[in-house]
């Protein structure tokens, strides 16, 4: 029995970056003498174990081969006789495809640290092609490393184009597209993953309301860009800079989608888009099954995105239904989410990174002004019933007067 470090962890200490879950593989094993050592087992179709002390996972070297369509295709076989060689040789990519013994020695039979050094993103194998979901593997990882300047090599971008054409691609089933695409967003640069996924032509199968946006224009004076696909790119690379939650960049990600359905007649007006992205918004959630903490600030953001950039102009009363509206009054923590996502999208146009936006501090400073005031003094007064909501509603808008009145003239170039 020989064990090795593999993936991720071996990849990782190569490049110099804090490692986060390792696993392991195990050579020359038969499941039973793994369960006698106290390990115990977990995978269901093919052998894994968690460490007894560890919990780490542990799984028996093995080999693959296509039977059907899509991630579940496969017949998996486990045995001693199984190399390591031949259990690397089933994975994704060459980056992933090392290993390290228990002397820090590391094999590398695929030319991993080749592509590390060249900083290329290459598949191991012909074998890329008979699982689905490393076309979405492969446009995550260029997310993580783009900032490092990797890019995917020409060859796998065409294997990828080749299982798009195949209809390889449209057997992904749903849930592992958003398994993979929450944890693209997470990544410090989630446009490439779309600009990658695009370029393949999985785009157009995997998020046919996104990729619409390419191709449709929007104003000059506020979107110099033009295209609303790359002001979505744009918006997204700047969620990130912003720090924003990954539920706060996916709704960047779905804010605009009502822009592909606009009649090119009205080019490149893009009349009560809000509303028709709010429809595309909840498709898309329902067949992905995006959890609805997702699917609630996607909406939020689509419909109200273009209050947010009016907000400087509105009348207190106006903030106060806009925060109404969201629910911010009850939810402030989500209220943030809402406002780093409609900065993203404004800051996300061609010269507009730097430019000043305050109308996210505004809103901010109303919300926090608008929760100070409580039922005390309308119920001190004698107030009942719906006088005290009245009465609560009034205080609450001259509070925001107030806060607005100081902000009266201030510039805004976004």
């Amino acid at each position: 029995m020989q064990i090795y470090l593999v993936g991720g962890a071996v990849r990782d200490r190569l490049l110099g970056i804090e490692a986060g879950e390792r696993d392991w593989v195990v050579v020359g094993a038969r499941p039973d003498e793994l369960e006698s050592r106290g390990y115990r087992r977990v995978g269901a179709s093919f052998p894994v174990f968690l460490h007894p002390e560890t919990g780490e996972e542990y799984a028996l070297a093995r080999t693959e081969r296509k039977t059907g369509p899509g991630y579940h295709g496969f017949e998996i076989q486990a045995a001693p006789d199984v190399t390591l060689e031949d259990d690397l040789r089933r994975r994704d990519l060459t980056i992933n495809a090392m290993a390290q013994d228990d002397k820090g020695a590391v094999i590398d039979p695929w030319g991993g640290r080749r592509d590390l050094a060249a900083k290329l993103l290459r598949h191991v194998s012909d074998a890329f092609r008979e699982d689905p979901v490393r076309i979405l593997r492969v446009a995550r990882f260029a997310a993580r490393y783009a900032p490092l300047g990797f890019a995917v090599a020409d060859e796998t971008l065409a294997v990828m184009r080749e299982m798009v054409v195949s209809g390889e691609a449209a057997s992904l089933v749903p849930e592992r597209v958003w398994q993979e695409t929450e944890k693209a967003l997470a990544e410090p640069r989630p446009d490439v993953f779309l600009r990658v996924l695009r370029n393949c032509g999985a785009l157009a199968i995997i998020f046919p309301e996104v990729d619409a946006l390419w191709g449709v224009p929007q104003p000059a004076r506020w979107h110099p860009e033009i295209d609303t696909g790359e002001h979505l790119l744009l918006a997204l690379q700047e969620s990130a800079r912003l720090g924003a939650t990954t539920p706060a960049r996916f709704a960047v990600l779905v804010h605009d989608l009502g822009k592909g359905t606009t009649p090119p007649a009205e080019w490149p007006k893009h009349i009560a888009h809000e509303e028709r992205s709010v429809a595309l918004v909840e498709q898309l959630c329902g067949r992905l099954g995006a959890p609805a903490r997702y699917r609630e600030l996607g909406v939020i953001v689509a419909r109200h995105h273009g209050n947010f950039g009016r907000a400087l102009e509105m009348r207190p009363a106006t903030i106060l239904r806009l925060l109404e509206d969201t629910d911010a009054l009850r939810r402030p923590e989500r209220f943030d989410e809402f406002l780093a996502a409609c900065e993203a999208d404004a800051r996300g146009r061609l010269g507009f990174s730097d430019r000043p936006c305050p109308q996210a501090a505004l809103l901010r400073a109303a919300l926090d002004a608008a929760r100070e005031v409580t039922a005390a003094d309308p119920v001190a007064r004698g107030l009942e019933g719906p006088a005290v909501g009245e009465a609560l509603r009034e205080l609450r808008i001259a509070a925001i007067k107030r806060v607005r009145d100081a902000w009266a003239g201030t510039p805004a170039d976004i």
